[in-house]
Formats: C-alpha cells, sequence, structure tokens
C-alpha cells in the first residue's frame, strides 16, 4: 500500500478480504480506502474548475474564413523513445494539410499535392515510401485576424470531415482537455492506495520489417557461441528498404544478440534478451 504522500509502505498486504486479514494488514488498508474517499471528494471540484477557466480564455476562438494563405507550418517527424516509434508519422498527420508536395523517393513523383487534406488513402502513402517529416499547416501559425481559418484547423473530428465555416472549435478545444480531467480523478479512486511498479523490460522486439544493423556493439561469444554485448553504448538499427532509419534500440551490457549485422528481420522478431536482474562479469586471458 501507499501512503498519502506518495511512500510505499513496507509491510505488504499479503490476503484479501475473503480470506480474512489480521490487524495490522487491516489498519493499513484503511489508508487506501481513506485516500479514495479524500481524492474524489477534492479532485472533482478542482477538474471542474479547470474546465470552467478554460472555456472562459478560449470561446472566442471560431472558424471565421477558408484560407488564412500563410506560407508557414510545423515540420512533424515521428515520435521515438527509446528506440520505439511511439506514435507514426502518418497517424500525427492525419486529418492536416499540407503546405509543400510530398515526392516519391525513387523517382521524385508528385504523391500528395501541396494543400491536400491528409486522410486516410494519404496516410498509406505516407508510410508505403518512408517519408520522415512533413511541413503542415498549424492552428498555431494560422494568421487570420480574429479567430482561425479551414486550412489551418484541418479536420473536424467530431464529423470526419474538413471543418466548417462558424464550428466554435475554441470550447470544443477546452472541453476535450477538461472532461478526461474528471475521469483521472475516478481513476484514483478505483486504484485507491495500492503501490505499483512497471515490469522490467528483458528484450528487444521489432516493430517493422527490415535490415538490422549493429552500430557502436563491442561483442564476445559465450560458451554457447551466441554474440554477448561487452559495450555501453552499442545500439541497434533498423533500416527499410531506401535505408532509412526506422528504429533504434540501446543494447545494455550482457546482453545476448539474437542475429548478425545487415540481417534482413521480421515485425515481432526478438533480435535481443537479458536478464534484468544480474549483471554479466567477463574475463579476458591474457597471454604470459
Amino acid at each position: 500500500m501507499a501512503k498519502p504522500d506518495g511512500s510505499i509502505i513496507e509491510t505488504p498486504i499479503t490476503a484479501n478480504f475473503r480470506e480474512g486479514l489480521n490487524i495490522l494488514q487491516y489498519f493499513i488498508s484503511t489508508h487506501g480506502a481513506r485516500k479514495g474517499l479524500a481524492d474524489t471528494a477534492l479532485k472533482t471540484a478542482n477538474s471542474g474548475y479547470l474546465t470552467r477557466r478554460l472555456v472562459d480564455v478560449s470561446q472566442d476562438l471560431v472558424v471565421t474564413e477558408e484560407d488564412c494563405k500563410t506560407k508557414n507550418g510545423l515540420t512533424l517527424t515521428a515520435v521515438v523513445e527509446g528506440g520505439e516509434v511511439v506514435q507514426d508519422l502518418s497517424q500525427r498527420v492525419l486529418g492536416r494539410v499540407t503546405i509543400d508536395a510530398i515526392k516519391d523517393r525513387e523517382n521524385k513523383k508528385v504523391i500528395i499535392k501541396a494543400g491536400t487534406l491528409i486522410d486516410e488513402n494519404n496516410v498509406k502513402l505516407i508510410a508505403d515510401n518512408s517519408v520522415d517529416s512533413m511541413t503542415i499547416r498549424t492552428p498555431v501559425m494560422c494568421e487570420t485576424t480574429h479567430g482561425i481559418c479551414v486550412q489551418c484547423y484541418g479536420r473536424d473530428l467530431a464529423r470526419g470531415h474538413i471543418v466548417n465555416i462558424g464550428e466554435a472549435v475554441g470550447i470544443i478545444a477546452a472541453q476535450s482537455i477538461g472532461e478526461p480531467g474528471t475521469q483521472l480523478t475516478m481513476r484514483t479512486f478505483h486504484i485507491g492506495g495500492a503501490a505499483s511498479s512497471a515490469a522490467a523490460v528483458n528484450s528487444i522486439e521489432v516493430s517493422n520489417d527490415g535490415e538490422a544493423s549493429l552500430y557502436n556493439l563491442k561483442t564476445i561469444k559465450n560458451k554457447d557461441k551466441n554474440l554477448v554485448a561487452v559495450s555501453r553504448s552499442g545500439e541497434i538499427i533498423i533500416l527499410d528498404k531506401y535505408a532509412k532509419e526506422k528504429e533504434r534500440y540501446k543494447v545494455p551490457y550482457g546482453a545476448v544478440i539474437n542475429i548478425k549485422d545487415k540481417q534482413k528481420v521480421k515485425s515481432g522478431d526478438v533480435i535481443s534478451t537479458w536478464d534484468p536482474h544480474t549483471t554479466l562479469l567477463y574475463l579476458k586471458q591474457v597471454e604470459s
């Protein structure tokens, strides 16, 4: 269990109400019950007030014209954390309008024209051609004097097509941010005071098909003739058919490498494994 300040109580609760708790375990469980009730009472009021303030500052933001003709935009790339693609570029640009034309890598033919709304068909084209960055119209760069223009806003997510003039997008944005605030309060109530921790990572699994390249990686062979990483800054990079980087993974010291350099890999392949709870020691024989 966790105390109200977030610190974990060292004595664990090993039973449940059905099996029966002893006096100490029951007393510790009251931390969770009280925390849940107090949080629900306090945080619901805060999240409601947040929504009210957000609506107050954004209520005058309305779609007022078709196109502000701006040449400025935002350049987007895929979101990568720890070598893993958290959000693909094609998913980030869905529902936005392009500023520049998107060209095919091989024959430089235009596949998406400038000023096109990116829909599901265009998303597939972007993914197939390994486009790694795109400049798109964004409300942040909109040059409309009062309000915002249709081209900078893009798709109306409520209806699935480009936004209509007169849509109160400020109110929608305020309510969209404020609404999950109430949900998060309720989640605290469900979890209560239970202490949780994430499972330790012990392998690298590839997300995309491609070619694996070992970068800055020193290895030795163990008794099973498997490669073992003995450098702390080594990485495995996954390249696509255009030799563009799709994924990059840091390889921890002592990890067993299941692939060779320049080997073809498929999505879902486990390319490296290690024991997160033990540290490897290797001895080097010195010639006398």
